[in-house]
């Protein structure tokens, strides 16, 4: 093959959005159901026309069942269709009656000014653009728990009658502590503007079943111990067909794997594929394999979770002067842009590697708007993905791959408490504390 043929077979490859269709087709895939299940079986069904070995591995997962949800007042609706209210997954079940407390942004100052106990606290999904750190809606919703409120009523800033679905629970305790729900923006400004220091009702109905969810896996190159891991998730929200939020990520990772496949004879070190399970409910999946994995073996991680959503790369490199370089170079002699941030990113399945000194980038996409945008709602659909996008980016990612597993970028690991000390000074700790994600001790 010359040197950039494999260019010309991945821009017209149909591979990666031939599976990205498959996935989102398959609906629901929420963590520990079926269609999870459906999407793992599919990803190591693709993956093995170009790998060696690709198989399951299960684990068990608190499982989460919707039912309905709704807000009253007075005895009235306020919010109860699935257009304007959701329950978030991993609520507990529940009625709870209280005073509306509107916390804005839900920044942690917010609930200091507020008088939250036995109240029902609804917060926005954003930050205004003053603030210095983004705060997970998971921190929102822990904050309110600990100044004693009943309930949690978490409001979108999209518009577009959307309300956001996104998991609460720990890993100590993986059903939230109150009940909580998410509503369309316009449901949320609807709630404070008539109903703020008033009595509202919030409803919960869900089952919490055992579960079953499973990580994908398959290999390619020499049978090296050392490794690169090339990973996404393969679990999705069950309100829409997620397909930015994941199946995006899991396609690109098989099209790297088709890829890559055409270039084996340039790797010096094994590529792994994983497509975890049960991202979206606390990073189960991932946690499971680095908690059973010899880090020193893996070089790097790699992980596709927001790629397509926009043309131009976004890579987190979390303080990782060799990765930032290795996708410079990339970006250069493809004469493509790729935008680098070296700060922490500890919300996707690198992060139980990142965290504990593994090397890792997440790589996402600019998209030019604030939070998740459809992410997380009913309008995460293929609609909004292009081909084009998808071609592009799995060029440069496969260039990123081969020279991650090469030797021509070997990033060295990181003590632990240097990225715990860059979490401090980012002022993400406070947040990571809260919510139970803290792993480095006081």
């Amino acid at each position: 093959m010359d040197d950039t043929d494999w260019i010309g077979e991945t821009f017209t490859s149909t591979v990666g959005w031939d599976h990205l269709e498959t996935l989102v087709d398959i609906g629901n895939r929420m963590a520990g159901s079926g269609g999870e299940r459906a999407a793992a079986e599919a990803t190591r069904d693709a993956l093995a026309e170009y790998t060696r070995d690709a198989r399951l591995s299960e684990f068990g997962i608190q499982g989460w069942e919707r039912g309905d949800s709704a807000v009253h007042a007075g005895g009235s609706p306020v919010a109860t269709q699935a257009h304007e209210c959701i329950a978030l997954p991993r609520s507990p079940a529940g009625e709870v009656t209280g005073e509306l407390v509107d916390v804005g942004h839900g920044l942690p100052e917010d609930f200091e000014d507020a008088d939250c106990e036995g109240q029902i606290v609804l917060a926005r999904s954003d930050v205004p653009d003053w603030y210095d750190r983004y705060i997970h809606r998971r921190e929102k919703y822990y904050h309110a728990v600990e100044a004693g409120a009943a309930g949690f009523i978490y409001r979108n800033h999209v518009d577009g009658v959307l309300p956001p679905t996104g998991s609460v629970g720990t890993a100590d305790a993986p059903i939230g502590e109150i009940p909580a729900i998410g509503v369309a923006s316009e449901t949320g400004a609807r709630l404070a503007r008539r109903y703020a220091g008033e009595n509202v009702t919030l409803s919960v109905d869900c089952e919490t079943p055992k579960a079953t969810s499973q990580n994908v896996h398959a290999e390619l190159g020499p049978d090296t111990d050392e490794r690169l891991l090339v990973t996404s998730h393969a679990d999705a929200h069950d309100i829409a067909e997620g397909a930015m939020d994941n199946g995006a990520g899991t396609a690109m990772v098989v099209e790297v794997a088709r890829a890559l496949a055409g270039r084996e004879d340039e790797l010096a070190t094994r590529v792994e594929f994983v497509a975890f399970g049960a991202e979206e409910v606390g990073l189960v999946g991932s946690n499971r394999l680095a908690g059973e994995t010899t880090l020193d073996d893996v070089t790097a991680v790699l992980n596709f979770d927001g790629v397509v959503q926009g043309r131009t790369l976004k890579c987190y490199t979390h303080g990782f002067d060799a990765l930032t370089a290795a996708a410079e170079d990339v970006a250069d002699r493809l004469d493509h842009p790729i935008s680098l941030t070296p700060e922490q990113g500890p919300h996707s399945d690198h992060w139980p590697f990142v965290q504990r000194g593994v090397p890792g980038y997440h790589v996402t996409s600019e998209t030019g708007g604030e939070g998740r945008g459809w992410g997380h709602t009913h309008a995460d659909t293929l609609d909004k993905l292009e081909p084009r996008t998808f071609r592009e980016q799995a060029v440069l990612l496969t260039e990123l791959a081969v020279a991650l597993a090469d030797d021509s970028a070997r990033p060295a690991h990181k003590d632990p408490a240097e990225i715990a000390n860059a979490l401090e000074a980012q002022n993400l700790a406070e947040g990571m504390r809260i919510t139970g994600d803290w792993p480095f001790g006081d």
